[in-house]
């Protein structure tokens, strides 16, 4: 079985969003393949001496019995734990909102929510020569000033809508900002039913 994992510090447990540096583990793979990876990684870019720095630090953390290891693995469990009880707050408000759905959130940073828009704000959005999700996420963004990603630009089946949020914000912004896009979503279906 050939086996890839991938490891970016910018996704980690920190999110250290912006650090560029990451590695690879590639095992069993088709040597051809092996050798294409290797040519197609060998033609970009290194990572800045500062995201370089990172991953050592990434691959090589405090170990036991070191000076700094009870305070990162603190810090680190914290860290870990605030991002569970977000992506649970984020996944349960969007499920929430009618006519939405939101997987999990699960090794990520972002939730990825599906949602139904009203035909009259799909013809709206047509008129004006812009994806729905897309006419949805500037609704949003002028109403309250929150900012997503329209799933159009990720490859969704027709038909459908999505749209991509972070959720990084402290929890008493990330409540705040979800009661906000949650009363903006239903004065749009209102508006546009």
């Amino acid at each position: 079985m050939e086996l890839a994992s991938f490891m970016s510090c910018s996704k980690g447990y920190m999110g250290e969003c912006g650090l560029r540096g990451g590695y690879t583990e590639v095992i069993n793979l088709d040597p051809e393949v092996k050798a294409m990876l290797l040519k197609s990684v060998s033609a970009m870019l290194c990572p800045t001496v500062l995201g370089q720095a990172v991953m050592d630090c990434v691959v090589n953390p405090p170990q036991p019995g070191e000076p700094s290891y009870e305070s990162f693995q603190n810090e680190k469990n914290s860290v870990l734990k605030s991002l569970a009880e977000r992506a649970k707050l984020v996944a349960d408000t969007f499920n929430s909102i009618p006519g939405m759905s939101c997987n999990p959130v699960q090794g990520a940073m972002y939730a990825f929510p599906q949602f139904k828009l009203p035909e009259r704000a799909i013809k709206e959005a047509n008129n004006q020569g812009i994806e729905p999700n897309a006419f949805y996420a500037f609704q949003l963004l002028e109403n309250t000033g929150i900012c997503i990603v329209p799933g159009s630009g990720f490859g969704q089946v027709e038909g459908t809508y999505h749209f991509r949020t972070t959720i990084l914000p402290q929890p008493d912004k990330l409540k705040t900002m979800l009661d906000s896009f949650k009363d903006f979503h239903l004065k749009f279906l209102e508006q546009w039913e």
